[in-house]
This record gives structure tokens, sequence and C-alpha cells, in this order.
């Protein structure tokens, strides 16, 4: 498979766990395709598996079973190292708690892979400011993130996961610790950048709001796929 028009794809994914001496299926024989530039919610209740489904296709988790395969690269049995720089290079990554360095500014924050990748300082510093002038963040840059309110550190955690162009970003309930505003700000910033730069994002999550905009929604319930529902998009 060489398809790099599919951000994501699966095939009878499975992940599990002993406990007791009995086994626990997390994630159950998912095969999944998303296809680039989609705005895609996995959706279920806390223990739902979506959350280990979100690790295995950011290869953060192996799979007992099954295959992933990334932008086209069947990378199911890749070493850790290729792994690493595959993450680096093609995913970026969302998380409830913001994961922000605290002694490094906001712009600071948002170059790190870049950074990481050893792009050239003056062009990963304007590749951050021409994308904080577009999610809301102008003015921020020098700010460390304890002078940030919880929906700004977010919207800088997401500016760091899509700075260097990856070929998906993944979110893990990126609205749990915000207010219902700054969720819909989150969530517009979010949309934009999906419209109108092409990213795409894969969300785990329980949050109605989220659900609500998202434009595919897959259930997961008990660790496999209940449903898989594509809205009708709107254009504004």
């Amino acid at each position: 498979m060489s398809d790099k028009t599919i951000a994501v794809k699966t095939e009878n994914l499975w992940k599990t766990y002993e406990h007791d001496g009995i086994e626990v299926h997390a994630v159950r024989d998912v095969s999944l395709t998303i296809n680039s530039g989609e705005f895609v919610a996995l959706a279920g209740p806390s223990g739902s598996g979506k959350t280990t489904l979100l690790n295995l296709i950011g290869t953060l988790t192996r799979s007992t079973q099954g295959k992933v395969w990334i932008a086209g690269r069947d990378v199911t049995n890749e070493p850790e190292g290729v792994l690493a720089r595959l993450r680096l290079q093609s995913i970026g990554f969302v998380f409830q708690a913001y994961n922000l360095l605290p002694i490094l500014t906001a712009a600071e924050n948002a170059e790190l892979s870049l950074l990481l990748q050893g792009m050239d300082p003056a062009e990963r510093r304007q590749r951050v400011l021409d994308l904080f002038g577009r999610i809301g963040l102008n003015g921020l840059e020098d700010r460390k993130p304890n002078k940030l309110s919880g929906g700004q550190q977010q919207r800088v955690a997401v500016a760091r996961a899509v700075v260097g162009e990856p070929a998906m970003v993944l979110a893990d309930e990126p609205t749990a610790n915000l207010d219902s505003h700054a969720s819909d700000e989150l969530l517009d910033v979010m949309e934009e950048l999906n419209r109108d730069l092409g990213v795409t994002f894969v969300f785990a999550t329980h949050d109605p709001r989220l659900m609500e905009r998202a434009h595919r929604i897959v259930h997961i319930v008990d660790g496999a796929v209940a449903s898989d529902e594509v809205k009708t998009v709107q254009n504004a």
C-alpha cells in the first residue's frame, strides 16, 4: 500500500493486556482508514478503548496483532528509533494536559519539533509567528505557559502539533480541561486549520461539542468500532 492520500490505515488491529491472569482486549479487530484532510472524532465513554486506539495509530503503543500504515508506509514492525523519527516528522500530538515545557516561552514551545528537525532558527521562528497570527496568539510569543490561560496554552499545543506540517494531528480529549468558551475558540482554530490548510485531525473524545463539529464520528464501544458516521458538512 503506497497511497499517501491516506493519513492512516489500520487492519485487524488488536491490543490485549493481561490483568490478574485474564486477557483484557482494549482494542478489538479495528480496521479503519482515515484520509488526508479529514476531521474525525473517535468517540466513546471512558474505558471504551478510544485513547488506546489513538495511541496505536500514533505508534506510541504497539499492537498485539494487526497492521498500521501511516502516509502509505507500513510501520507495524519498525524499530523504536524509526518510529521516533516518524512521530517527529509525520505526527503531531495534542494532549489533554497541554504538556508545554514551563521554562520555554509560547513561541519556543511551538518551535520545538522544528528545532529537533534541525530547521534554521530564523525560518522556524517566522513559521511559528505566522501560525500564531492565524490562531489568535499574536503578542503572546514571549509569555511562559504559567502566564497563559488554559485555552491559550492549548492553542500553543495545537501550534506545536501542526507547525511541522505532519501527515496528521492526534488529539486526546483536547477540550477536557477547558470551559465552554475556550473549547469553542479551540475548535474554531482547529476547524480553520483543517479547512484552510488541510490539516488532518483525529480526536479521541466524549465531548458532545467536539462531536458536533466533527465531520466524521467513529463510535468505539468495548474496543471495537460500533459505527462509522460521515456527516454532511455545510460550507460557510
